[in-house]
């Protein structure tokens, strides 16, 4: 492959001056005549190839060389639709006459098994050999609207409209059918691409292309797998901070490789590119359809950064405004309650029944619906409105109604369009006009406000340099046992109970007079990672009889460890791994059985600061048992943060370990306590 690219180095792919098509057809239902069907619009130099069926009376030749000697313009792109076995020699073709990018859309490849393997090695050896860009195999294409460029088999896809929002998607259908839904959401496209098998160019690649694309205002991405962590998310730090990327990842049901920690049954490879997107700048949703509400909004407007933005609420109508407040609860966002200055105004402009403290129902609009609309998001508490009303022209022309409230340009506001098609399809379109998203419904609007609020809050979080990340000593070298492990994490600050380490029966019974009863008695052997299913822990032994019994139990001449019991809390998962695709990885989350039963984890890229740790507990659904729940303790997200970071900090130093996990991580009264440790080897077999 290719070295890394610089950001200009698509332009021959996205922007060329002129396109061959080798493989071009007569044939109706063959590739190549679709592809020069959809490429029969293009405005610039265009050449088609056939070398069995060559016409140069009608524009077909027989080799790319005939091509551009009888093309007046300068031919940057081939588009290959011939099979894989002859699309290395295709692609060294084109190159050879000045081609510098080339799309490719025949499957049989690396999918193919080992002989589709070998053509993906030709593809690939050629392509680094002649410097030319090469975007799939197994791809439908790409489109590029404002350019007239349809580089797709799929005809409809010459009638998207141009616009601003990008879409980058790992597959050509996923790519068409998001396109499709963003028009139909009143969305024009300004760069559509499928990437295919990914031999060359990635998403990645295309991300950092967009980044310096002055039409392309939001992004799509769409996320099967990942070649290269690191550099997906460099991509996605380069370009979120000036243009918002939506990403939708799949693989929600991958449970990955057999792991042997429950950090490595809980970091799946969804998860974690889940959380390494989020963490650079991404706003991750669920499906397409949160996807394409995200961006109808993301690419209109931006809310500035904010830890926690106030959402104002104006209905027309209760019912709607009910659900939308409702949502706003459940996706944990604030809606507060009006200052006494703007409930006196409103008070003014509406009729004395309508309730007024935020939502604010203003019954049917009348004229002052505008100055309703301007009031409310004018509140010192308000960053952004969300307004509902339908399509009355007798009582309220609501997209004029909106711009005299100075909403979009002065204001940030979403407003819910309700009315027969017809009617919503004009307002809609006058409202965008104006920059103000319009959504189709409640729950579209929602899934807006979501996105508008989780992109300020993510670039309201501290961006702490390597400066703020601390200094520690790498882990000891060699397998280390459970009281080996503590004693390095307690170098880093993590507070253990006490305990002894015991080489005889006689020793344990020492360890139990000194440290008094309760006690946990432990096998201690770094080759036993999951303890308490080979019957190695034995928990609140108080007498010499009940020792005798654990250590019977645990076997004769095997060490252990005598420890302290710790006090009642609530117990976490904490670990840090190396994650095959992005690196260092960390891990939080309920300990015990809840952890994988719930999946309830948070997860970021490694090293990070304390002051970017800290904030991982508000990822847990269940955060509330870390706040005194119903008496319980309360976490000091400070401790919390350093004790993350120094994990974080210890793997990074120590490249001959894989992975440090702490589980149970208790919660206490007296703080964090880690009750059980392991450092797992990178040499290590798996048990």
């Amino acid at each position: 492959m290719t070295g890394q690219p610089t950001a200009g180095s698509l332009a021959p792919l996205f922007a060329p001056e002129g396109v061959v098509v080798i493989g071009a057809s007569r044939q109706p239902g063959k590739l190549g005549a679709a592809m020069a069907r959809s490429l029969a619009t293009f405005p610039g130099a265009r050449a088609l190839v056939n070398a069995r069926r060559p016409d140069p009376g009608a524009g077909v030749y027989a080799s790319v060389a005939e091509a551009a000697a009888h093309t007046g313009g300068r031919l940057d792109l081939a588009v290959l639709c011939v099979p894989a076995a002859g699309s290395a020699d295709a692609l060294a073709e084109a190159a050879a006459v000045g081609c510098r990018a080339a799309l490719v859309c025949a499957g049989g490849f690396g999918e193919a098994g080992p002989q589709g393997e070998e053509h993906a090695q030709a593809l690939r050896r050629v392509a680094r050999e002649t410097g030319i860009r090469l975007l799939g195999p197994n791809t439908s294409g790409f489109f590029v609207p404002h350019l007239g460029l349809t580089a797709s088999f799929v005809p409809a896809a010459g009638r998207l409209p141009s616009g601003d929002v990008a879409v980058v998607a790992a597959s050509g259908g996923v790519n068409h059918a998001l396109s499709f839904d963003l028009a139909a959401a009143g969305n024009g496209i300004s760069l559509g691409v499928g990437i295919g098998a990914g031999l060359d160019v990635t998403a990645a690649d295309v991300l950092a292309h967009l980044a310096g694309d002055g039409r392309t205002t939001a992004v799509a991405l769409h996320v099967e797998t990942v070649p290269d962590g690191p550099r997906l998310v460099e991509a996605v730090r380069r370009v979120a901070p000036a243009k918002p990327v939506v990403a939708l990842v799949v693989g929600r049901s991958d449970v990955g490789d057999f792991a042997r920690s429950h950090t490595g049954a809980l970091a799946t490879s969804w998860r974690t590119t889940r959380a390494a997107l989020r963490q650079a700048g991404a706003v991750v949703v669920d499906d397409e359809r949160e996807l394409v509400d995200a961006l109808t909004a993301l690419s209109r407007i931006r809310l500035r950064p904010h830890p926690d933005p106030g959402l104002g609420i104006v209905t027309a109508q209760a019912g709607p405004g009910l659900l939308l407040a409702d949502r706003a609860g459940t996706d944990g966002i604030r809606v507060p309650e009006l200052a006494a200055p703007t409930r006196h105004a409103l008070g003014e402009l509406l009729p004395p029944l309508t309730y007024q403290r935020n939502p604010v129902d203003t019954g049917r609009p009348a004229g002052t619906f505008a100055g309703v609309l301007g009031t409310t998001a004018a509140d010192p508490a308000v960053d952004l409105l969300a307004v509902y009303a339908l399509t009355e022209p007798d009582s309220v022309d609501l997209a004029s109604a909106v711009q005299d409230a100075g909403l979009g340009a002065g204001y940030p506001a979403v407003v819910v369009v309700g009315g027969l098609p017809e009617d919503v399809a004009e307002q809609r379109a006058r409202l965008h006009k104006a920059g103000v998203p319009a959504l189709g419904g409640p729950a579209s609007a929602a899934d807006a406000v979501r996105a508008l609020v989780t992109d300020a809050r993510q670039r309201a979080l501290p961006k702490d340099g390597p400066a703020a990340r601390p200094t520690v000593a790498p882990v000891p070298a060699g397998p280390l046992d459970e009281d080996a492990a503590k004693t390095y994490l307690a170098g880093l600050g993590v507070r253990t109970p006490r305990r002894v380490a015991c080489a005889s029966r006689a020793d344990a019974h020492h360890a139990l007079r000194l440290l008094g009863g309760p006690v946990a008695v432990k096998v201690l052997d770094a080759a036993v990672l999951h303890k308490t299913e080979a019957g190695g822990v034995h928990l609140g032994v108080r007498t010499t009889g009940e020792l005798d019994a654990a250590l019977d139990a645990i076997g004769p001449g095997r060490r252990c460890l005598v420890e302290a019991m710790a006090p009642a809390g609530v117990d976490l998962v904490l670990g840090v791994r190396r994650d095959p695709v992005f690196g260092p990885v960390v891990l939080a989350g309920l300990g015990g059985t809840a952890a994988e039963a719930l999946a309830d984890v948070a997860i970021r890229l490694a090293p990070l600061s304390a002051a970017e740790a800290a904030a991982m507990p508000d990822d847990l659904a269940a955060r509330a048992l870390l706040d005194g729940w119903r008496g319980g303790p309360v976490l000091d997200r400070a401790e919390f943060g350093r004790v993350v970071s120094a994990l974080a900090a210890a793997l990074a130093v120590s490249p001959g370990t894989a992975e440090i996990e702490i589980n149970p991580l208790r919660l206490t009264a007296d703080g964090l306590i880690a009750l059980d440790a392991v450092i797992v080897p990178r040499t290590a077999d798996r048990t």
